[in-house]
């Protein structure tokens, strides 16, 4: 090879050097340069792996930015178990009025479905609503916060077949139907006066049908009870026994004695209050407490609403009270 061969060749290799250690830092080259060099193709956030220099294989390095957000959304998807339905989950109920009929259930709902139902429902709640000559609309009646659920959701779905369950032959398959669940909050003050639930005029089916539907019934669960007062209130509900001739209370609940001491009266435990009592102005107040529901028939046995099942929500004292409304719906017959 001649000299001029020799030259051509070194030029080459000198060349090709400078390219493979100038590679690393061409994203600080200034932006019309680096286009109209390289062209328009993804660079990474990171330099590249030259075959003669030393890397370093420590694994414990640190994570560029970009790769140690990507390992952290990893990490969070890995850890976030998909809800699911406990199919063996229990509940107690009690009667507590006949005229009409109200059921107390206690722990209708789980823990891990509330904390699921409050997730899907949290960016959904918006002023509380109320339908007035056929259309919704707000009332000062009603001061509270209130969040659709969408039926397809899985904590939803349970929660619905739990309570489809309940109701028994009160629905009738391929008939009647659940209705949409909505979740009611009340910060410190807000309130729902007086009303019912069921319709003065019962409503047409949205499937074009010629049905005409109404709520025949009522569950109101709580969801969160970290709050003072805040009492569902029936004015007109009657207990299934009157009080006996000693006059003590015919409600759920105890009291517990503390800090008792000579000349001391008695003080009622927070966490030993009843579940329900009879309020001072009649019929029966249930306070709020978590995973508990209130259950109760809106209709008589000819379709028409039940006035006995006016009820309110009695303003709320400290914090916030969170609950779940299911209004199943029975379909009348063809007109």
């Amino acid at each position: 090879m001649g000299v001029s061969g020799v030259a051509k060749a070194a030029g080459i290799w000198a060349g090709g050097l400078l390219l493979g250690l100038g590679l690393p830092y061409l994203p600080s080259i200034s932006p019309p340069l680096l286009i109209s060099f390289i062209g328009e193709f993804p660079v990474p956030d990171y330099s590249f792996a030259l075959p003669f220099l030393k890397t370093n294989t420590n694994t414990n390095a640190t994570l560029a930015p970009a790769a140690t957000a990507t390992a952290a959304a990893v990490t969070e998807a890995e850890t976030t178990s998909p809800f699911i339905c406990d199919a063996s989950h229990t509940y107690r109920t009690e009667l507590v009025s006949l005229e009409p009929l109200i059921i107390y259930i206690h722990n209708l709902i789980s823990p891990s479905e509330i904390t699921a139902l409050l997730e899907t429902a949290e960016p959904r709640f918006a002023p509380s609503q109320v339908t007035k000559y056929g259309r919704q609309q707000q009332t000062s009646d009603r001061t509270s916060s209130s969040a659709g659920l969408p039926r397809d959701d899985p904590a939803v779905v349970c929660v619905l077949n739990r309570t489809r369950t309940f109701l028994g032959t009160m629905l009738r398959d391929g008939w009647d139907e659940m209705g949409p669940p909505q979740l009611v909050r009340y910060s410190a003050g807000q309130r729902f006066n007086v009303h019912h639930d069921w319709y003065e005029y019962p409503q047409w089916a949205v499937d074009g049908s010629l049905r005409k539907w109404n709520r025949v019934a009522s569950f109101f669960a709580i969801l969160e009870d970290d709050c003072t007062e805040g009492e569902t209130h029936f004015p007109f509900a009657k207990p299934i026994t009157a009080p006996s001739p000693n006059g003590e209370g015919i409600w759920q609940g105890s009291k517990e004695v503390v800090g008792m001491e000579d000349g001391e009266e008695a003080q009622e435990s927070e966490g030993n209050k009843p579940f329900w009592r009879e309020h001072e102005e009649g019929g029966l107040a249930f306070r709020p407490v978590a995973g508990n529901a209130v259950f109760w028939v809106n209709l008589h046995a000819n379709g028409t609403g039940d006035e006995r099942t006016n009820h309110a929500g009695l303003p709320l004292g400290k914090g916030r009270k969170t609950a779940m409304n299911i209004w199943p719906r029975q379909y009348y017959p063809y007109e």
